[in-house]
């Protein structure tokens, strides 16, 4: 039985994708060798929130049935994206009386369930309560107290919280398909997970990742997250725009949009055209590559433009040291990388994952898997701390039996 399989399942707006890796390597610098990867049309998932229970767990159970299928291995257990505008998040502050005047794992403990213990509504609940740093009498910027003198001990931790029903709700779908929730992991993060290095989040980092419907933002400095936010906007946004500018049905405007566009309508040759089909039928229309650069361009400048003053009114902006990492799906659109190095005057690289993955990790090395990949990562650091993956073969069919009678009974 193979234990050390981890499975990442993000079920974004348009698609749901599953990666399936196999724990490698140091047990304590583990890396991931990907095995296999699953896509499917997403459905019954409307904004951030589940419409149609057996519309998704279809979803969710074509997208990890590929990616079994491709690893030639079955996982019961998944670490599933969450996301939208409904999650919140925030710092918070605990503070304990050092035991013996040394610090002790208890003190951490201690610290750290008084940082987390905040007052929830009924309709929220906790997904991270993410360790940051600690303090000893006022000494800032440690990572580990143990061992250390003094008699106040303070803890940093970073707090994300969301609604009880989006949760529950993507974890019955789960349930239904046959597979149980390991842990659920806000998508920015498990984003940033695949995309930053270290270096880049000491320096300082934002990552922005274009999904279809919203864009996750994740910015970081001194090692420590710092914020994060999911805008209502995305690639769909763009393709929307090119629906009307060009009066095409939707579909042919997001065929322009991914062979046919730019970020930057200067670098578009005036003369180039392309034949697209209009809204009636046996209507061909002859469009100017340069007006499509031109509708993607002034979207993406104002997207970008959102950003930027999301970053500036959390007072992250100027710690950007390591500039902007661009991922999701649009972050393929050429010449979007030069397009946002003029709009945040700061270094722009397209973000892949790449880092920490063996296997077949071509598969995976693409901006729109930033999401799924980070997940298997993020599952992957878990399983170093706790050696616990995903059971596999018959032990999981049976699991997900169990977890099927559950729901249905």
């Amino acid at each position: 039985m193979r234990s050390n399989l981890i499975a990442g399942l993000d079920i974004g707006s348009t698609h749901t994708c599953a990666v399936i890796g196999e724990v490698i390597g140091d047990p304590r610098h583990p890396s991931l060798a990907i095995l296999g990867v699953g896509q499917a049309p997403t459905a019954g998932l409307r904004g951030d929130f589940v419409i149609n229970i057996d519309e998704m767990t279809e979803s969710v159970r074509n997208a990890v049935n590929e990616a079994e299928l491709m690893a030639g291995a079955t996982v019961d257990r998944v670490y599933a994206g969450i996301g939208g505008e409904h999650v919140r998040a925030t710092n918070s502050m605990g503070v304990v009386a050092i035991s013996d005047e040394e610090v002790t794992g208890d003190d951490v403990e201690r610290v750290h369930i008084v940082a987390r213990a905040v007052a929830l509504p009924p309709d929220r609940e906790m997904v991270h309560a993410i360790r940051q740093e600690y303090r000893v009498d006022h000494q800032a910027g440690i990572k580990d107290p143990i061992g250390m003198s003094g008699v106040r001990l303070e803890s940093e931790v970073f707090l994300v919280t969301c609604q009880v029903t989006a949760s529950a709700n993507i974890t019955r779908a789960i349930n239904r398909a046959g597979y149980r929730v390991q842990e659920l992991v806000l998508e920015p993060l498990a984003g940033a997970r695949a995309v930053l290095t270290e270096d880049e989040k000491e320096v300082g980092v934002a990552m922005v990742e274009i999904g279809a419907q919203t864009t996750n933002v994740a910015a970081y400095y001194e090692g420590k997250i710092h914020h994060v936010a999911i805008l209502p906007f995305g690639g769909a946004t763009v393709t929307q725009d090119l629906m009307r500018g060009l009066a095409v049905p939707y579909k042919e405007a997001q065929r322009a949009k991914e062979h046919h566009s730019h970020a930057l309508a200067q670098m578009v040759d005036p003369r180039e055209t392309v034949d697209l089909p209009g809204p009636s039928p046996n209507q061909m229309r002859s469009v100017a590559c340069e007006l499509i650069a031109h509708i993607v361009e002034q979207r993406l400048d104002e997207m970008f433009g959102i950003i930027q003053g999301e970053l500036q009114d959390n007072g992250v902006a100027e710690k950007l040291g390591a500039g902007i990492v661009l991922s999701g799906g649009s972050a393929s659109i050429p010449g979007i990388t030069e397009l946002a190095q003029q709009i945040f005057a700061a270094p722009v690289r397209l973000g892949v994952p790449t880092e920490g993955l063996g296997g077949i990790a071509d598969v995976v090395a693409r901006p729109r898997f930033t999401v799924g990949a980070g997940l298997a990562l993020w599952g992957a650091d878990r399983f170093a701390e706790t050696g616990r993956g995903a059971s596999t073969r018959a032990s999981g069919i049976v699991t997900r039996l169990g977890v099927w009678l559950k729901e249905f009974f």
